[in-house]
């Protein structure tokens, strides 16, 4: 949970704080990871830095990353996101929100008897908004569309540095 600005780089430093804590233990052999996300937004199907920022994160980790974009206004229908955020709210409770680490706390402790546990921890770096790409930025992205919907199902591969 980010105390800051909703960002293409925060969504990704997020991605990248779960794949280091969680999964490159729990997939050792993995060469690639599938990302659905939704169709606007900080990761969203039309941000650059998004693309350009999963660029990085591939590139760091070795890894292919997989994208599919949810189309615009289906999210909702996402049904492991709602039975995620359900649970959530369900812990919540009516509890008020006085501080981060309250909510912090209340994400972290929604479990379920089938075995969900939810992890959580604040994030508080700063993430600044209005960062525009240069065309040589955007170019630079080892990006390949899919056939179907190309601009909402892409991949993209490690730079070869």
């Amino acid at each position: 949970m980010g105390t800051d600005h909703d960002t293409s780089v925060f969504a990704v430093a997020t991605i990248e704080k779960w794949w280091r804590h969680v999964g490159e233990k729990k997939y050792p052999n993995a060469r690639r990871i599938f990302i659905t996300a939704d169709g606007g937004g900080s990761n969203g199907h039309r941000p650059w830095l998004w693309r350009h920022e999963l660029a990085r994160l591939a590139t760091t980790t070795g890894l292919e990353i997989i994208v599919s974009h949810h189309p615009p206004g289906t999210s909702k229908w996402n049904k492991i996101e709602h039975r995620l955020f359900s649970r959530i709210t369900h812990n919540w409770r009516g509890r008020p929100l006085e501080t981060y680490q309250t909510i912090v706390n209340l994400i972290a402790d929604t479990t379920t008897t089938t075995g969900l546990t939810v992890r959580c921890e604040l994030d508080p770096n700063l993430y600044p908004t209005k960062i525009k790409l240069t065309d040589q930025q955007k170019d630079s992205i080892p990006l390949t569309r899919h056939l179907f919907h190309g601009d909402w199902n892409y991949t993209i591969t490690p730079r070869i540095e």
